[in-house]
């Protein structure tokens, strides 16, 4: 006795949900290797049946995966054509959207809304040696500032800590990424400005950061979020000080 559909057509015991993809694969192949050009029109869809010994539906549920990949556009009554491939729109930050105080605040409210979720997510997620890390970055952030330092490679370093404290693979990319330019001390002169005085200025910004890392040593989230979101949004406010007090509103060159 002959098992079960033994005389059934290969094509016919084949899952739909294969033949969909085995079809999305030969044509994106074929376009990606020009055998497709932009422009041409593709088979139609009783050709590409009968290609691949397919149903309608089948061929249909293909065409409509390649044009949700923007592979293909179909112009009705007309049929599906080869669509030219989208303009690379890589990110990027670089040296140049620096230039400005106005400029480094925009960087800045990029960070707002990344780092307070980074917090957040560290706080979850910590172990004893993302603690010990961020406490070494605060110690070295205090030992900078006694030695007249602006400072800036303990400060970035903890933020760098706090990114790595997420598990997220990608805050941490990110932030190594754009690198300690981010830190606006290294574009702006905002201790010079600070009624305070330097000393005072920096030993507040560390306070800040105690208050980020009290709240993801304690895991509680909601407050490692805030405080991040606090301290960002007040680096913002002290570079609109010195964007006011300093005519045109440049930054220093690195």
């Amino acid at each position: 006795m002959q098992p079960s559909g033994a005389n059934t057509p290969a094509a016919a015991r084949r899952r739909p949900r294969g033949l969909v993809l085995e079809i999305v694969g030969t044509l994106e192949a074929e376009i990606r290797a020009g055998q497709l050009p932009v422009g041409n029109k593709l088979p139609t869809e009783a050709e590409i049946m009968h290609r691949f010994d397919v149903s309608r539906t089948v061929v249909r549920e293909a065409l409509s995966r390649l044009q949700a990949s923007g592979l293909v556009e179909t112009r009705h009554g007309i049929g599906t054509f080869v669509s030219p491939p989208e303009p690379a729109s890589n990110f990027r930050i670089s040296s140049q959207d620096f230039a400005t105080v106005a400029d480094v605040i925009a960087v800045l409210e990029l960070r707002i809304s990344l780092e307070t979720e980074a917090a957040g997510l560290a706080a979850q997620r910590r172990n004893d040696e993302h603690l010990a890390a961020m406490q070494a970055a605060l110690d070295a952030f205090q030992s900078s500032i006694q030695q007249d330092s602006d400072a800036v490679p303990p400060d970035f370093q903890f933020h760098m800590e706090v990114a790595r404290a997420t598990g997220n693979r990608h805050f941490t990319d990110l932030m190594t990424y754009l690198g300690a330019m981010i830190i606006p001390r290294t574009r702006v002169n905002t201790p010079r400005h600070a009624p305070e005085g330097r000393l005072s200025y920096l030993q507040r910004v560390n306070g800040e950061h105690e208050n980020i890392f009290a709240a993801i040593r304690n895991r509680d989230a909601d407050a490692a979020r805030a405080a991040m979101r606090t301290h960002l949004s007040n680096s913002r406010e002290r570079l609109r000080r010195t964007q006011s007090a300093e005519p045109g509103g440049g930054a220093r060159p690195t």
